[in-house]
């Protein structure tokens, strides 16, 4: 009975809500990925249209990243989320009742003013909830829900499109998200000490609440995270290439039909949920062994980098179903194992800014996220060609890596109005 009551712990629910969390929020971002196969020709959009209203999301998006952290670091984890959910369900709800391109657009940078804050405060609740060696751990497995959504959304969506219609894909998602919710508001206490099914154990593995909050030192923080804030831009760029035309890759670049690109997406998506595990586990389990934050998380984000390239290069040279599949599974692979190691450094850097750190490294990956797909969109109608787009997450790996060795998260950063 003893690994069942642990299993169930409160600290352990507390990761299983989040990872659901990042499961919805990822299902909700992607589903228009596949639906675009269907409004796209309702509609009469063409690619870069379309990257259009894939990018729309990340305007918000980016805007809501600092100022989501700095939220939840003030005001708590648990209401920044519960208010950030309803916004995002709603606007899920609202694209699926979409008429054009603008009401699109509408919805979906309403969706990104609904998730922007999602990430840091969750990263927020984790630096309370979660000790130093289970943070890597713990960021890797809620991206791994994330990536868990990528994998099923294609399948997902083009299973309810063809029987009801690209818009009833929205209604569906946007009824999980409200569901969660319900479940987080129920669940949920800011500090572990105030949960009633929390263990001594738990509260001895954590650091006790702050006496007062820390001023935010918004000048040094924000130059202390800016080799992290390039490093995740780089990482963000393949991420939203992948995230917004893998579906569409397979189903034009290889004439696939929908069900079929739908399922060769979510296998290379797939790859992307173990990525995120194995990485949030060896990050934690370098620096147990080691005890040198550089090397668990910069070192192995560089290596990561290296992989990704390499992974990528074949598709410039060979065009092969098969061959594609493999090397786009490897790229997102190893992209993936970074997300542990990077998603831990703001709060090994910053742990009481935690959420205001974050938000402020993951304004890359949302800046990425707004010109990558477009970019991307645009090189596919000019050129017609399909693997194009990939040169510049090779290129952009390669920044990474050099970039990679100045975020020093051994590091901590300290000022003297209680910085960290």
């Amino acid at each position: 009975m003893k690994p069942v009551a642990n299993l169930f712990r409160a600290s352990n629910v507390v990761l299983a809500l989040l990872c659901l969390m990042y499961f919805i929020t990822y299902l909700d971002r992607v589903n228009v990925s596949t639906a675009a196969a269907g409004f796209s020709k309702d509609f009469g959009l063409n690619k870069t249209e379309i990257g259009l209203v894939f990018s729309g999301f990340a305007w918000p998006y980016l805007v809501l990243q600092i100022i989501g952290g700095w939220v939840s670091d003030r005001f708590g984890a648990r209401r920044t989320l519960i208010a950030c959910s309803i916004i995002w369900a709603g606007a899920t709800a609202l694209t699926g009742l979409a008429a054009g391109l603008t009401s699109l657009l509408v919805a979906r940078v309403l969706l990104g003013l609904g998730e922007g804050a999602t990430f840091p405060a969750s990263t927020c609740a984790m630096s309370r909830w979660f000790a130093k060696d289970r943070r890597g751990f713990a960021q890797g497995l809620t991206h791994a829900g994330s990536r868990a959504g990528n994998t099923v959304a294609p399948m997902i969506v083009a299973a309810v499109m063809a029987v009801y219609g690209w818009r009833a894909s929205f209604f569906v998602c946007a009824a999980i998200s409200f569901g969660w919710v319900i479940l987080w508001a129920s669940v949920f206490t800011e500090y572990p000490r105030d949960h009633p099914r929390i263990t001594q154990a738990e509260l001895d593995a954590v650091a006790p609440p702050p006496a007062t909050r820390p001023q935010v030192p918004w000048g040094p923080l924000a130059r202390r995270m800016v080799p992290v804030t390039i490093v995740y831009f780089c990482y963000g760029w393949t991420l939203w290439l992948f995230l917004s035309w893998i579906p569409q890759y397979f189903l034009h670049s290889y004439d696939l039909d929908l069900k079929k690109s739908a399922f060769f997406a979510s296998s290379v998506f797939l790859a992307g949920v173990v990525g995120d595990t194995l990485g949030g586990i060896v990050t934690d389990a370098l620096y147990r062994r080691t005890g040198r934050l550089n090397a668990a998380r910069s070192g192995m984000v560089v290596v990561c980098m290296f992989l990704t390239l390499l992974a990528l290069v074949p598709l410039l040279f060979v065009h092969s179903l098969y061959v594609s599949l493999a090397c786009l599974s490897a790229g997102f692979f190893f992209a993936e194992m970074t997300i542990g190691p990077m998603w831990a450094i703001p709060m090994d850097i910053a742990p009481a800014h935690s959420g205001t750190a974050s938000g402020m490294m993951n304004t890359g990956s949302a800046a990425a996220a707004i010109i990558s797909p477009v970019f991307s969109g645009f090189l596919i109608d000019r050129y017609g060609n399909w693997e194009l787009p990939f040169t510049g997450s090779m290129v952009l790996m390669g920044v990474g890596i050099a970039l990679a060795f100045w975020m020093r998260p051994g590091q901590k950063f300290a000022t003297t109005n209680g910085g960290g």
